[in-house]
């Protein structure tokens, strides 16, 4: 049976675990972060399928099914995996994707390398994404597609079935035409994203920057642009823009450019941060670190997080204000990349190195500046230690958007804390009552830390009544409602091109409601 809506993401939409020897599925235990965010469409469509990539191995290919239906609180729906072997993976995946295309994206390009990638592997793996997605769909069914690993699917798609809407949602940064250039495939990926009906970003700069990387390798007929909504619009910062694309003109067709952040679920967090239960958790946090100051950090490692950044800037906190020594703690959860990922090796080991080097030199058998886990937290532990910290410090070098600072801000609503965030993460055009700092600029990281130890409990409440504010307003709701509304009016504008068939309005969408 094919769907109406097809979501399309390297990861399954689900935790997988064993039990006796026994594979099972289980809903995400984390109701936020980008799979939760996805099947929140699924609850609006009358039929979906999800298509991810799984690992086949010639001992579990026995126990390999294809599909798999899912009824969880999201609805129900199908599960294509495709499998893939560990040498597909590791070339689709840990070389190509990280060791290529993430240093060009990310603007990094003394990290890129192509010495171990494979081009052929990565398109043939795309290929195989398109296939399934063509089987899946019903006839002028919307497709949408999550990601720079998939960046060659929405051209295999509109060859094979030109009846489908695509849609494609980077949740990443996008680099400036100069960067971008850097990759040989540059055409082929460019030709791809341009079959799109509809391509999305977190923020304008991204979207900027892929519109005027078109411009510059492409012949696009027209760029259109409009304002940027007040809630998003930051003037004087790194990813500051006044103007955003609205829409790409190419060989006649219209490309509709979207820039809308996703949020985390705002009122869920609220609710259950102010919750008896958590508040005992939150007491007992700051029992165990007894510091006058608890800092929180979380994170992936990745060079791209500016987690070595960071601790340099703690170490010198500590060796410039050592009447902090012993009153103040960072909690760094940097959580470790997957095996297979060789180049993030060096980033892990610098940054053990630097929690051992500042815990050995400042630290005393009654104290330790540095805990550092590179095991992720679930959740509600995640959204205790929010809570139970005085300060969260995000200062990544380049993030699309950045979660962590909307949670933690979520976690504080009607109460003090302080938020420094880099001006490099997405989410800076819309946080703009966080300390915002340069993670670039020694003087500007040891000012903001400095600012967060040092602002009055008054302060940290008006600030952060600003920030739950914003946070509320561009929730996860928001942003699926936002991203339907495209839906429809792509879906729409196929129709009236005649590249459909099927009058599918009534019938695509259960339901006209809003998410509360």
């Amino acid at each position: 049976m094919t769907s109406s809506l097809v979501i399309v993401y390297h990861r399954e939409p689900y935790e997988e675990y064993a039990v006796d020897g026994q594979r099972f599925l289980k809903e995400n235990a984390s109701p936020n972060g980008i799979i939760p965010a996805l099947k929140g469409v699924i609850t609006r469509v009358n039929s979906a399928s999800w298509i991810a990539w799984k690992e086949l191995s010639d001992e579990s290919a026995h126990l390999f099914t294809r599909n798999v239906h899912i009824d969880d609180s999201y609805g129900s729906y199908n599960v294509v995996r495709l499998p893939l072997s560990r040498a597909q993976i590791e070339q689709f995946y840990f070389i190509t994707s990280k060791e290529a295309l993430w240093p060009v994206i990310n603007s990094f390009p003394s990290y890129y390398s192509t010495q171990y990638t494979d081009w052929s592997v990565f398109r043939e793996v795309n290929r195989h994404f398109a296939d399934a997605i063509c089987e899946e769909a019903e006839e002028g069914g919307l497709v949408w597609i999550h990601d720079y690993n998939l960046w060659l699917v929405p051209g295999f798609v509109r060859a094979l079935r030109p009846d489908l809407s695509i849609a494609f949602f980077h949740h990443t940064a996008f680099p400036s035409a100069d960067i971008f250039a850097i990759l040989p495939w540059r055409d082929e990926i460019l030709s791809s994203l341009l079959q799109c009906d509809l391509i999305g970003f977190h923020v304008p700069r991204y979207a900027h920057n892929f519109a005027r990387t078109a411009q510059s390798l492409c012949a696009i007929d027209q760029v259109n642009t409009l304002p940027v909504a007040s809630s998003c619009r930051s003037i004087g910062g790194a990813l500051s823009e006044t103007s955003v694309p609205s829409e790409i003109i190419y060989q006649q067709r219209s490309i509709l450019i979207d820039s809308c952040p996703i949020g985390p679920h705002t009122q869920m967090i609220i609710d259950f941060v102010q919750t008896d239960e958590i508040a005992a958790r939150v007491e007992e946090i700051r029992k165990i670190h007894r510091e006058e100051i608890i800092i929180v950090s979380v994170s992936r490692i990745d060079y791209s997080k500016g987690i070595v950044e960071m601790l340099m800037t703690f170490e010198r906190l500590l060796q410039r204000r050592p009447e902090l020594c012993g009153r103040i703690k960072l909690l760094l959860t940097a959580v470790s990349a997957a095996n297979g990922m060789r180049i993030y090796r060096q980033s892990e080991q610098t940054i053990e190195q630097t929690v051992g080097h500042i815990n050995g030199l400042y630290g005393t058998l009654e104290w330790v500046p540095v805990v550092l886990s590179t095991t992720a937290m679930p959740f509600e532990e995640t959204m205790c230690h929010y809570r139970a910290a005085d300060i969260c410090w995000v200062t990544p070098l380049r993030d699309g958007l950045n979660l962590v600072a909307k949670e933690f801000v979520a976690s504080h609503v009607n109460a003090g804390g302080v938020l420094v965030l880099s001006e490099f993460a997405g989410a800076a055009i819309e946080l703009s009552d966080a300390i915002l700092v340069n993670p670039y600029s020694r003087n500007q990281m040891d000012d903001a830390i400095d600012r967060a130890i040092d602002m009055p409990y008054e302060e940290q409440k008006q600030r952060m009544t600003k920030l739950g504010k914003q946070v509320l307003r561009n929730n996860i709701s928001n942003w699926t409602d936002h991203m339907l509304d495209l839906f429809r009016k792509i879906s729409a504008q196929h129709e009236s091109n005649g590249l459909t068939k099927l009058a599918r309005r009534t019938s695509f969408w259960k339901s006209e409601r809003r998410w509360k």
